[in-house]
């Protein structure tokens, strides 16, 4: 194996990510609006907007209380008490959706509203406008439900079958709430809230079940509802995102009328399967994945590296969010984004170097031809994926001979070498004219070797 100077991948600022849903393809959704920001009374917070299937904010330039009216009745609440401007609920991420929104109003949707476009902006995530709404809210809106965490979602196995299955993948979403599982109702239950659910348990995708199984077994147990409907997306890291509406609804109105739980089926990856090891991904033989992650201390986590033209390079970190992490996540067979880690935490990729010491002007840049002036040049050559073992390692400068010089015979050097995973040992180096034959031997052989002719 010959290992050429010089074919580093130029690596980027890196991304890093914690693997715990990647939005699926379907047609753009209705705007929506939700409040993010530390926990505090329902009702106020960051102001963000759902757009093309991604989360952003709205700029606090030209937004007032006409704006922040429009937004707390889209959001089920009968009025505005104020809006507040500079993140005062804290920065999002993600796209700046909404810039210089101007509303009279008596609009129906922050989206009837004048603005300047959608995803035009000069604004930075400082400058994130938020609303406080009054506490009443219009009949029949749903609220959203704070405090969720991954603890308290479950699949409970109700199917003799799926209590056999670890980890569990297909039952009853129940929710945790004061100390006791609750379930949830299946009123308006859609592949999208099973595609969220399942991806909050590491799983990549849902699948399609029938619920006719279930319905006399779930209808002969007593039951506890708290959750009477829920509306996702598809794309939300968790289900407390999802607009939710929860028991009791009115006195003496059942939390679930049909009486039926919410029943999710989830497709395990390779990830889960038998066979395969804990945290490990079974890939079918000359099969390379292009996404990978890198210097993770744990299964699913690390640097992003996606492969290119045969070269294994990083992400760049700008604009890199949950949903953009979740999109890789579920391409290496995992459920939802945790987090989405930024400023090389993971450690950064290899990058090029072209010298190793002060020695002046220092010579050869790759790419174009220099006056070479020293005898000493540095720089690295990823072997990332070489595995260990004796090669052969060669160096040959100005090939073609498209630069002139007065002597070529010290154009090409030659070494043994030998790699034990962490160090490489070089010797039996020389530099000879003899090198360009040698060279032509090794490509020759090295095309045999690779059944080329």
């Amino acid at each position: 194996m010959v290992i050429p100077a010089g074919t580093s991948p130029t690596l980027l600022p890196l991304v890093l990510l914690l693997c715990w849903v990647a939005p699926s393809e379907q047609e753009p959704a209705p705007v929506q609006l939700r409040l993010v920001g530390p926990r505090g009374p329902a009702g106020e917070g960051r102001l963000e907007v759902l757009y093309q299937g991604r989360w952003g904010t709205v700029c606090d330039d030209g937004f007032d209380f006409h704006a922040a009216t429009v937004a707390c009745r889209q959001l089920g609440y009968t009025a505005a008490v104020t809006w507040t401007h500079s993140a005062t609920y804290g920065q999002g991420e993600g796209p700046i959706w909404l810039d210089n929104v101007r509303c009279g109003g008596s609009e129906g949707s922050l989206a009837e509203c004048i603005h300047n476009g959608w995803g035009t902006s000069d604004c930075h995530h400082g400058e994130d406008a938020g609303v406080v709404c009054s506490e009443q809210r219009l009949p029949g809106s749903l609220p959203q439900v704070p405090g969720l965490s991954l603890e308290e979602v479950r699949l409970k196995p109700i199917l003799a079958r799926a209590k056999l299955s670890m980890p569990v993948t297909e039952g009853a979403v129940e929710v945790k709430h004061n100390g006791r599982w609750r379930q949830v109702c299946d009123a308006g239950w859609t592949r999208n809230n099973s595609r969220v659910v399942c991806g909050m348990l590491g799983f990549p995708q849902e699948k399609h079940i029938n619920t006719n199984f279930y319905r006399l077994k779930t209808l002969s147990q007593k039951n506890s509802f708290w959750v009477h409907r829920v509306r996702c997306q598809g794309a939300e890291p968790h289900l407390a995102r999802c607009p939710t509406q929860v028991a009791p609804l009115a006195p003496g109105q059942h939390a679930c009328p049909r009486g039926m739980h919410a029943i999710v089926s989830c497709l395990p990856s390779p990830v889960f399967q038998k066979g395969t090891g804990k945290g490990r991904s079974k890939t079918s033989p000359g099969k390379v994945s292009p996404v990978r992650l890198r210097a993770g201390t744990h299964a699913g986590e690390g640097r992003v590296e996606v492969l290119r033209h045969g070269q294994w390079g990083t992400v760049c970190d700008k604009q890199w969010d949950l949903a953009a992490a979740s999109v890789v996540c579920r391409q290496l067979g995992y459920g939802t984004a945790k987090q989405a880690l930024v400023g090389a935490q993971m450690g950064q990729g290899l990058q090029r170097r072209f010298a190793c010491a002060n020695f002046g002007e220092q010579g050869v840049s790759v790419g174009c031809w220099d006056t070479y002036r020293h005898d000493i040049d540095c720089q690295w050559i990823d072997i990332t994926d070489v595995p260990p073992g004796s090669y052969t390692f060669q160096v040959v400068v100005n090939p073609k001979h498209e630069v002139a010089e007065s002597d070529f015979s010290n154009n090409v050097m030659r070494c043994q070498c030998k790699y034990d995973g962490q160090r490489i040992w070089m010797h039996g180096c020389h530099t000879s004219t003899e090198g360009w034959e040698q060279r032509g031997d090794l490509e020759r052989r090295e095309r045999l070797a690779n059944n080329l002719v």
